[in-house]
């Protein structure tokens, strides 16, 4: 499906990550497999994750360069999507994936972990899409036909909220609408921008899930990073050109629109606060509930 087209895929050395590299090239798409090897936490920074997933796309036939760039750092972000270009001599696709977990609850979370988990999520989705998009922006200006895909990566603790994940929750909140708004900009020079909110067992959520060693064989198939790969593989392919501005909530192969934001009922409001209550408990009790962590109705959640 993607025969001929460049890929760059950030935190790609693992996970969803590694699953996104492996299918794009599968599919036919050099790919830039980014990843700076840090800890789940964000520390420290290791190589071999990164070239294992190039060795494995080479020994099938793929093609793929390595890359150890900081998502977070602005001028090694232009330097990795200069790389893509000098080495395959075009971009089209960029998945922003790469992340780390520093939980806590917001009472007890220090400032670094706030800042460490909203700069990799948030500020490293950025970085990268700046560049590929001003990129993107050339092509067209020069006369060069564009059919360019940005994939985003949220998920479900931004979109309906998780205990202890402030930090998580807020920078991938951010991201969906980072999305919006990217797909608002860029669609006029032929470029797309999705997200996805997946759920899948990782290094990053298997201690959440109460250890690798408790989980079982059959829920790891269930919920495999492979499942999220295929939906960004799709929509990276040209039959995806007239999807945008989406966020796709992906849990194993079940695959649903997350809707968004949308104003829900409302009534003329009084001009002193004493007369406001009436009116507010009338509007919350015609209001559609705030979703729980599956996305559905919850009534009593709050």
């Amino acid at each position: 499906m993607c025969e001929g087209r460049v890929a760059i895929v950030t935190g790609a050395g693992r996970g969803i990550g590694r699953e996104h590299a492996l299918m794009l090239a599968s599919e036919g798409a050099a790919v830039l497999v980014n990843d700076l090897g840090a800890s789940p936490a964000g520390e420290g920074s290791d190589a071999g994750p990164a070239n294992e997933v190039v060795a494995e796309i080479e020994a099938l036939g793929g093609q793929a360069v390595v890359n150890g760039a900081d998502v977070t750092n602005f001028e090694e972000s232009g330097a990795m999507v200069a790389q893509a270009i000098d080495a395959f001599g075009r971009l089209d696709i960029l998945v922003n994936n790469a992340g780390i977990l520093r939980d806590r609850m917001v009472f007890s979370m220090t400032e670094a972990e706030w800042d460490a988990v909203v700069g990799v999520h948030l500020k490293g989705h950025f970085c990268p899409t700046r560049h590929a998009a001003a990129y993107w922006r050339g092509q067209s200006k020069a006369g060069n036909a564009v059919d360019a895909r940005v994939i985003n990566t949220a998920s479900p603790s931004g979109l309906y909220g998780n205990v202890g994940q402030a930090n998580y929750g807020a920078a991938k909140a951010g991201i969906a609408g980072f999305t919006l708004v990217c797909a608002l900009e860029l669609g006029r020079l032929g470029v797309t921008a999705n997200c996805l909110a997946p759920t899948a067992i990782t290094r990053l959520v298997a201690p959440v899930m109460g250890g690798e060693e408790n989980i079982s064989d059959d829920l790891r198939a269930r919920l495999s990073p492979r499942w999220v790969a295929t939906v960004a593989t799709w929509l990276a392919s040209p039959a995806a050109k007239h999807v945008t501005g989406r966020v796709f909530d992906v849990r194993g192969d079940t695959i649903a629109i997350a809707e968004g934001w949308h104003r829900g009922p409302e009534d003329t409001f009084p001009a002193q606060p004493a007369e406001a209550g009436p009116v507010i408990e009338a509007l919350l009790a015609k209001a559609r509930p705030n979703a729980d962590l599956d996305g559905k109705d919850a009534p009593d959640r709050f």
